[in-house]
């Protein structure tokens, strides 16, 4: 493996990564380094990340900004189709829009990626209650609260969890006394 010595111009900074020192190039700056030896270069993203454009796209729909996150969930959505989060809130925000059609169909994308999601049923109930489809909105509340269900009866009797409940679990016999050893006379007796 070949090893280059690294810039000092700050264009060339911007587009390395050392590996080998795992840092960026504002702490080669602030550790007063100027040359090091790269072991491997990688070039570093400059896009955000799949999370972080979600992030922005809940942000924007958490002040309002509907048409601006409904664009950004469709960007998460072309990298990522299989996206759940992404596709359920894209739903939402087509609701909160009033957009009630587009609102069903992306619901129907998301219940096609997973089809026993209790959220996503309520979500379509909720779309097609506001549409005015009073039948399909009970069929999909019907089966959110199945959902419901089914989750409350795999998490155990009661919905108590298995395994770390301690609030639950059944008292323990005590354990046996502790053997007492006889007295030990070359000790001194404190009483």
């Amino acid at each position: 493996m070949t090893s280059s010595v690294v810039y000092e111009h700050r264009q060339l900074a911007k587009s390395i990564c050392l590996t080998e020192l795992t840092c960026r190039p504002g702490r080669l700056r602030r550790a007063g380094l100027r040359r090091a030896v790269i072991v491997r270069s990688v070039p570093l993203k400059m896009g955000k990340t799949l999370q972080e454009q979600y992030d922005d796209a809940m942000f924007d729909f958490s002040r309002g900004d509907f048409d601006a996150a409904i664009a950004k969930f469709k960007a998460v959505l072309a990298a990522d189709p299989a996206h759940f989060d992404a596709q359920l809130a894209l739903g939402m925000a087509y609701y909160r829009r009033g957009d009630f059609a587009s609102a069903i169909a992306e619901g129907h994308k998301a219940e096609a990626l997973r089809p026993r999601e209790q959220l996503v049923h309520t979500n379509l109930s909720l779309f097609y209650m506001k549409s005015g489809d009073r039948q399909k909105a009970e069929h999909h509340g019907l089966k959110a609260k199945i959902e419901s269900w089914r989750a409350d009866a795999q998490a155990g009797p009661a919905g108590a969890k298995t395994g770390d409940s301690r609030e639950l679990q059944m008292a323990k016999p005590k354990p046996p006394p502790t053997v007492i050893f006889p007295s030990q006379p070359w000790k001194k007796q404190t009483n």
